[in-house]
């Protein structure tokens, strides 16, 4: 018999607003970050606060202030 064990993505504390402050300054969504928001959204346990800063980095990329972008990272080693 197989099991198949599925487990939703967990967020890092402080991980959404990391991400809201890094895609503000940089005017870019990344592909990580794309990762990031998806495991927000999955998450349940999102407050109003997170799920405002989620709705604000959408509403800029419909209106075209935000670029999303298909770079892994922003930060160059």
């Amino acid at each position: 018999m197989l099991r198949v064990f599925e487990s939703s993505p967990r967020l890092i504390p402080g991980a959404l607003s990391d991400l809201f402050a890094q895609a503000s300054q940089s005017g870019k969504i990344t592909l990580a970050d794309r990762y990031g928001l998806m495991a927000a959204i999955l998450d349940d346990s999102l407050g109003d606060e997170e799920k405002a800063s989620i709705d604000r980095l959408l509403r800029a990329t419909r209106t075209g202030r935000m670029k999303v972008v298909n770079e892994i990272s922003l930060t160059r080693c």
